[in-house]
């Protein structure tokens, strides 16, 4: 099993959104975890938009990847999807680690009333299920040569 840690900066949208549809999309080749910089609050806005495509993550707790890295797990590969000056602050997992960097937009960062917040949302979550189709369907074509440098 090729196992992935999503992290972005607080664990609160885009890493949670990308763990759900990477275990969600990839079967049981492809397992994921999530954690941020610095973890905070689960976003209620993408717990609605993910429940709208059948998945619960209403019970999810943010995590830290330091609390991760401490306690000495490991990951075939990192993928940030914060911002690149943000992922330069993660810590560097033992091993053979593949690292990309997959940026999309904070929901944590969308003004607006409610409806406004919730169509944003719904366009980063869209995005995310995009990248993560691709990536899964890349690796049904490649297999763990994807993960070799």
């Amino acid at each position: 099993m090729i196992t992935i840690l999503f992290i972005c900066e607080h664990n609160s949208a885009r890493s949670q959104m990308a763990e759900a549809y990477l275990n969600h999309f990839g079967g049981d080749r492809l397992r994921a975890e999530s954690a941020g910089l610095e973890p905070g609050t689960l976003n209620p806005y993408v717990v609605e938009v993910l429940a709208e495509d059948g998945l619960d993550i209403s019970a999810k707790v943010p995590q830290s990847v330091f609390q991760l890295y401490n306690q000495g797990r490991r990951y075939d590969a990192v993928i940030a999807v914060c911002s690149p000056a943000a992922a330069g602050n993660c810590p560097i997992f033992p091993g053979r680690v593949k690292r990309w960097s997959w940026p999309f937009p904070d929901p944590s960062r969308l003004h607006g009333d409610r409806e406004q917040r919730l169509a944003e949302t719904r366009a980063v979550r869209d995005a995310i299920k995009e990248k993560i189709r691709s990536f899964v369907a890349e690796f049904e074509e490649e297999g763990v040569k994807l993960f070799i440098e």
